[in-house]
This record gives structure tokens, sequence and C-alpha cells, in this order.
């Protein structure tokens, strides 16, 4: 007699989902990777939200809907904002294997939301080799603040965010802006 024991241990995370048109609220089912492993899983294209509250994005506060299971396309996400940095997933992972990182802060735009943080990089600001090589498609972003760019009221503070990279309209770096002229 043999028992059916599954390889994997699953646990359910708290997660705030942005999408073009919906805040969705929920829990997001992961493994020892964590979202970033899940959400970064090219053999999945799809994602599935449990306990989902939804918003609109116009109004991100009144709840619309409310479902056990609320399932999307992960290339229609925006961002993904987690209320713990650990719940990433471990550090190697998130970090792309690096021990030693170099901290940037800056400020990406998507079409809805302008996101502010610090992204942790193995070395130089690279914009072209973030944006198009390797696989995750989702950019780690800490420490990170999410506004509407025509919705003001809507503001998510995250101390881990993760940004669609196919979403993202510009990247710039926060001291590299011009200081004003006096």
């Amino acid at each position: 007699m043999s028992m059916d024991v599954s390889p994997r241990t699953y646990r359910f995370l708290p997660a705030d989902i942005l999408m073009s048109g919906y805040r969705i609220v929920g829990k997001v089912m992961v493994i020892n990777t964590g979202v970033m492993g899940m959400i970064n899983d090219p053999n999945n294209s799809g994602i599935e939200i449990h306990d989902g509250r939804l918003a609109r994005l116009h109004m991100p506060t009144k709840l619309v809907d409310h479902f056990e299971l609320v399932r999307m396309m992960k290339n229609n996400i925006q961002a993904i904002c987690m209320s713990r940095r650990e719940d990433l997933g471990p550090q190697a992972l998130v970090r792309g294997g690096y021990s030693h990182v170099v901290e940037y802060a800056v400020r990406v735009a998507t079409p809805m939301f302008e996101i502010e943080g610090t992204m942790e990089l193995p070395g130089r600001f690279e914009f072209t080799s973030i944006m198009t090589e390797g696989t995750k498609e989702f950019l780690p972003i800490f420490n990170a603040t999410l506004t509407g760019i025509l919705l003001p009221n809507l503001r998510v503070d995250s101390p881990g965010m993760l940004v669609n990279r196919r979403k993202v309209d510009f990247m710039a770096l926060i001291n590299q802006r011009v200081k004003p002229e006096s």
C-alpha cells in the first residue's frame, strides 16, 4: 500500500492584483518559490485568485463583486502587490541568484500606473537588458508606491511588488531627475 504524497507544499498568500480596469484583492496559491516563481512560470499562462474581491479602478475601495475563485491571464496583469517582501519568494530567485546587488531608486510607468520604488540589480542599470533578457516576465520592485495616472486617489504601498515588464512604458532613475532651477 503506497501513500499518495504531493512533492510540493502549497500555501496561500494575500495579494493585490492590478489590471487595466480592475483591482482584485485575494489569495494566490504558491509553492516554495513564492509569487515570483508562480507568476514567472512559463508553463502556465493563467492564474487563479482565491476569495477574490473585485473593485473598479476608478473606485478602488468600493467592492463590486466577490468570488470564491477568479481566473485571469498573467499577461493582462499590470502589477501584483504583496504585503511582505518575503512573499515574493526566496532571495536567490528574486535577485536572480546574485548575492551582491546594487539598489536603484526608479520610477516606472505603465499605461495605467506610476510606480516608484527600488530595484535590486547585480551591477549597472541596463534598461535594455532588464526589459528584454531572461525569462522573468515580472520585475520585482521593493518599497514601492503605485498610483493611478488618471486616478490619483488610487494608491497602493507595497514592500514587494511585481510589475509586468511587457506593460512598462518607461523607466527612469530617480537620481537622474533634473533639479528645478531657482
